[in-house]
């Protein structure tokens, strides 16, 4: 006779306790969501639940406060910023990071600890005290108000924590298969290139992860470096300003916030798979 699984009390808690969690975050959400296709008016007279009351209130969205926002609130120029800022926020030190981590991992070096433990060391210096010196800077450059400014800033931010992250998976690599393919004649260069980066696909991807979600929702570094250039200005100055500009508009608001975690929640979805795999990568030595 097959033995059936005894349910334990923990586990059915546990399940409990994380669906309740998960309509926490996803009631907010939703809200938002059926408040930006809904009319002004319907927003300013009833709650966003109402619209489950009838079937025929669904037929009454519209895509006027997308159309808005896009056009007329100045979110596409904001949108189109924000791409420009993350991208090259998230992928330059992540290369830099990849090099500076395996260096420190791989290659046998004189002061090589020393280096490493200054480097996670920046991890704790609060980003404040860094505001004033890099501003007067940056004002001597002339790199305020410029994307140039803002890629430096969210690189050296972020260097720190990619090294730490990306350092902790390649020494968890077994030295043996750098020793062999090393003594196959393959350079430093080959070893990072053909074997330690295809190993170390789940941590990037969670590096990308936690790098793209900072910058794309930073808003006090991109306020600090650029400033009141609006040319220039991302997605979170723009929606700071419409909460101060336009605090009644909510329909708006919501429009423009959801525009705002569209490709976020994209890139969490595809590349959650790696997630997981490289939070846990190198946390144990195999």
């Amino acid at each position: 006779m097959e033995t059936r699984r005894r349910i334990k009390p923990g586990m059915v808690i546990l399940n409990i306790f994380i669906i309740f969690m998960m309509l926490i975050w996803i009631l907010p959400t939703l809200g938002l969501l059926i408040t930006s296709f809904r009319p002004a008016e319907d927003v300013a007279k009833t709650g966003w639940w109402t619209v489950f009351n009838s079937p025929l209130k669904f037929t009454q969205f519209t895509l006027d406060n997308y159309r808005e926002v896009l056009t007329k609130r100045g979110l596409g120029t904001a949108f189109k910023n924000s791409f420009i800022i993350t991208i090259f926020g998230t992928l330059l030190p992540i290369i830099i990071g990849a090099f500076a981590a395996f260096g420190l991992a791989k290659i046998e070096f004189k002061g090589r600890g020393f280096i490493y433990a200054l480097i996670v060391g920046l991890l704790v210096v609060p980003l404040q005290l860094t505001f004033i010196p890099i501003l007067r800077l940056y004002n001597n450059l002339n790199l305020s108000g410029t994307f140039v400014g803002l890629w430096f800033a969210h690189t050296a931010y972020g260097l720190p924590f990619a090294i730490f992250m990306l350092h902790n998976f390649f020494i968890s690599l077994p030295n043996d298969l750098f020793e062999s393919a090393r003594i196959d004649g393959a350079s430093t260069w080959t070893s990072f290139y053909r074997l330690a980066l295809p190993l170390s696909v789940p941590a990037i991807a969670s590096l990308v992860i936690f790098q793209f979600l900072w910058v794309w929702n930073d808003l006090l570094v991109a306020l600090i470096y650029l400033g009141g250039t609006k040319d220039v200005a991302p997605l979170t100055v723009v929606l700071a300003n419409m909460v101060g500009s336009y605090g009644q508009n909510w329909h708006l608001l919501t429009a423009a916030a959801f525009i705002s975690m569209i490709i976020p929640i994209v890139i969490f979805i595809s590349l959650q798979k790696y997630f997981v795999r490289g939070i846990l990568a190198g946390a144990i030595k195999g």
